[in-house]
């Protein structure tokens, strides 16, 4: 898989995550996460913004192999959302799909 087939993250609504300015500005993010959750674990609670000035986002990482969009690790949806998580995951994947 190249970079350009990569799905892109094509939302995110997590607004306390420091790459979350106008849309993810992280250049991949690593989706992970246990006891059914898949968490965005690119997600930093800072006040400080980073990130690179232009981009879209990609999923870099998927290390929820009991997703049905996970192939050999890669993810395989079109796209995905980030959405807010609950607890000590603040952050997650919304397009996860248990398999």
């Amino acid at each position: 898989m190249t970079t350009m087939e990569m799905p892109h993250v094509s939302e995110c609504t997590v607004s306390n995550c420091s790459y979350n300015h106008d849309g993810c500005h992280a250049f991949a993010i690593n989706v992970a996460g246990t006891n059914g959750s898949a968490d965005c674990e690119t997600f930093i609670p800072l006040s400080v913004k980073g990130g690179l000035d232009r981009v879209t986002s990609m999923v870099g990482a998927c290390q929820r192999a009991d997703c049905s969009h996970n192939v050999a690790l890669e993810c395989t949806a079109s796209d995905i959302r980030v959405g807010p998580g609950s607890g000590d995951d603040p952050a997650r994947c919304l397009t996860y799909e248990p398999s």
